[in-house]
C-alpha cells in the first residue's frame, strides 16, 4: 500500500480535489481511501481525474473545466457531494492499494506444463502470480494505459503476464551472477523478454 501527504484541499460543484506533497501511481478509476483531512473529504472514493490545472467546476453538459493559467501538480479529484470549499492548505492522506488479478497460479501451471504442483509449488506459483500481477500491471500503468485491476485487457496482455509468472517461477533458487574482476570478461546483464513486452504492449527495447 502507497500513502501520499496532503497538501491542500477544494471543493467545486461536488467534486472534492486534494493535492499530494509527491508525485504518486494514483490512476482514474482506481479506489483511494482519504484520511485525517475532515468529515467532508474522508472516505473511500473512485478517482475521476488527475487535473494537472486549478479545477473550477463544470459545465452544462457536466465535463470537467480548469484555469489552464494555473497549473497545479500532484491533484486528485474524486465525487463528493457537498458545499463548495475554498482552497487552502490541508493534512490528512491518500492510501492507494492497487491489487491487480488478471492471472492465477493455474494459468501459470497449465503454461509451464508442469502438471499438479506440490503443496510447496502451489505456493511459490501463486507468489509468482501475485508478483507477475503487479509488475504487468505497472509496467502497463508507467506506459500510459488505464486498466482494470480485476479484467485484463486482452488476450496478448494476459500472455505476458503469464510468461513474466512463468519467468519468474523457473528463476526459482537462482541468482544473478556475481561482478567478477577475472578475466572472464564482464558480467552478463538481464532485462525483460522482448516478446513478454510487445505482449504488454509496453515499450521496445531501444535498438541502433
Amino acid at each position: 500500500m502507497a500513502t501520499y501527504t496532503v497538501t491542500n484541499k477544494y471543493l467545486v460543484d461536488n467534486y472534492a480535489v486534494l493535492q499530494l506533497l509527491t508525485p504518486n501511481e494514483i490512476a482514474v478509476g482506481q479506489s483511494i481511501t482519504v484520511a485525517g483531512v475532515d468529515a467532508t473529504f474522508n472516505g473511500t472514493a473512485s478517482v475521476v481525474a488527475i487535473p494537472q490545472y486549478l479545477f473550477i467546476g463544470v459545465d452544462t453538459q457536466g465535463d470537467l473545466l480548469y484555469d489552464y493559467q494555473i497549473p497545479i501538480q500532484n491533484q486528485v479529484l474524486y465525487a463528493k457531494t457537498a458545499d463548495d470549499v475554498e482552497r487552502v492548505a490541508a493534512s490528512g492522506t491518500i492510501a492507494y492499494n492497487p491489487v491487480c488479478t488478471w492471472i492465477t497460479a493455474t494459468n501459470i501451471e497449465d503454461w509451464l506444463g508442469i502438471g499438479t504442483a506440490t503443496a510447496a509449488d502451489t505456493t511459490f506459483l501463486t507468489q509468482c502470480a501475485s508478483a507477475a500481477n503487479a509488475f504487468c500491471y505497472r509496467r502497463r500503468q508507467e506506459a500510459g494505459y488505464v486498466d482494470s485491476l480485476t479484467t485484463s485487457p486482452s488476450g496478448d496482455v494476459t500472455l505476458g503476464t503469464i510468461q513474466y509468472g512463468g519467468a519468474l517461477y523457473r528463476q526459482r533458487g537462482s541468482i544473478d551472477v556475481f561482478a567478477s574482476f577475472s578475466e572472464m570478461g564482464t558480467a552478463p546483464t538481464t532485462g525483460l523478454s522482448p516478446i513478454i513486452k510487445q505482449l504488454l504492449g509496453i515499450s521496445r527495447p531501444q535498438v541502433a
